[in-house]
């Protein structure tokens, strides 16, 4: 080549500066990712719970028989009442749900809010942190109803406060069946607080200028703290006592939601007592309603998607010892109601989401967006004025919008 140029000298090849190359990773490697300070917990948690499910089969496992035998024998009458009663439970909860809504102006179909329901229970249930993924489709569709971001956000609030409030009671309501020593405080102080969160809600919505003045009055001063103007904030508080004057909870309404939710907790209850019924035991009424709280309580503690393992052991040593049922009819009983509850109901649920709300869950982000543009165009533009029979032009596009 050096020939061919006229050049008798040794032609060399620029080489590569070594220390500027930057070492690639071979082909279908990842990089290491730095571990976080706490990535041991995972690990003892697994441990945990495996020594959680091994033990819980050491102790079950001498009873394992009878509680077999026990369901091969079921009776299938009870177990239909068992289906029925929590088919009940979740309609009674979507009608809280409706009549919460319809307070605050939005109307809709028992259809839509039970089907709600049972896909979010079982997301509730089967997902990691399946509350949060609960709440927020809740709060998405909703607002797909219509219902404005308090509505939405007050309807899941009061729905959750009265399924707690309600939760309790039928637990001082066990204790006192089975003879235990309740405080009338207790007892008082739930009942109270219940017909206060009614009269409140009504109070507000009611007098929506008495709260902007405290909230006015409690602002200043903050923002006097931040050395911030002071009416820095109050134009979010009206927009939010503007969509809260829309909430009109009277005491009607007040009435039917805890009616609806006294038939959400009762039909449930009554699934538990069929489940025990249907494998032959005999449970005390005061063991049922403790063995339900309990139960209910403890799957409110985010340890496992639906509080797999630790409701059903909490379930069995309840109905052991509250409701005076051996052992292996405690673990049958168990187990036909959580695959009532728990099993059937997620089934149900997952297959209401995919053939209802699957479609339109990918249109999520952009459907919350162009929400959001429509319902701050309504709070700041004049409303429609007609004139002579005729509509102005920004009336005539908000109809349109809103059709």
């Amino acid at each position: 080549m050096s020939a061919v140029l006229g050049y008798a000298g040794q032609v060399v090849t620029p080489q590569p500066d070594r220390s500027e190359v930057v070492p690639h990773a071979s082909e279908g490697s990842t990089p290491d990712r730095p571990r976080g300070r706490f990535w041991w917990l995972k690990w003892v948690a697994g441990v945990l719970l495996v020594a959680l499910l091994v033990a819980e089969g050491v102790y079950l496992w001498p009873r394992l028989h009878e509680s077999w035998i026990a369901l091969s024998e079921i009776h299938w009458g009870w177990l239909a009442a068992c289906i029925v009663a929590q088919a009940v439970s979740l309609s009674g909860y979507g009608r809280v749900q409706k009549q919460l809504l319809r307070a605050g102006g939005v109307a809709v179909s028992q259809r839509k809010s039970v089907s709600v329901v049972y896909a979010s229970t079982a997301m509730a249930v089967t997902l990691p942190a399946g509350q949060v993924f609960s709440t927020a489709f809740t709060y998405r569709e909703t607002r797909r109803w219509g219902a404005s971001p308090v509505v939405a956000s007050w309807q899941l609030a009061i729905s959750g406060v009265i399924a707690g409030i309600g939760l309790a009671l039928i637990g001082v309501g066990g204790a006192l069946l089975v003879g235990g020593s309740v405080s009338p405080f207790t007892l008082t102080f739930s009942i109270a607080g219940l017909i206060a969160l009614i009269f409140a809600v009504h109070y507000v919505s009611a007098h929506p200028n008495s709260i902007e003045a405290a909230v006015r009055w409690a602002l200043v001063r903050v923002n006097a703290m931040r050395n911030k103007p002071a009416d820095t904030g109050m134009s979010t508080v009206r927009e939010m006592l503007q969509q809260l004057e829309s909430v009109q909870l009277g005491k009607r309404d007040g009435a039917i939601t805890l009616g609806w939710s006294a038939v959400h907790r009762v039909a449930d209850i009554a699934c538990l007592a069929a489940a025990c019924y249907a494998i032959g035991a005999d449970p005390a009424l005061s063991g049922l309603l403790i063995a339900f709280a309990a139960g209910k309580a403890v799957a409110t503690i985010p340890l496992a998607p639906g509080g797999l393992v630790f409701v059903d052991a909490t379930l069995i040593a309840t109905l052991t010892t509250a409701a005076s049922i051996s052992a292996s009819q405690a673990v049958a009983a168990a187990f036909v109601y959580r695959g009532v509850s728990f099993i059937l109901v997620a089934i149900v649920g997952w297959i209401v989401f995919l053939f209802l709300f699957r479609r339109h869950q990918h249109e999520d982000l952009e459907f919350d967006v162009e929400l959001e543009r429509s319902e701050q165009r309504a709070l700041h533009e004049p409303p429609a004025v007609e004139i002579d029979g005729l509509e102005s032009p920004k009336g005539e596009r908000q109809r349109r919008e809103n059709s």
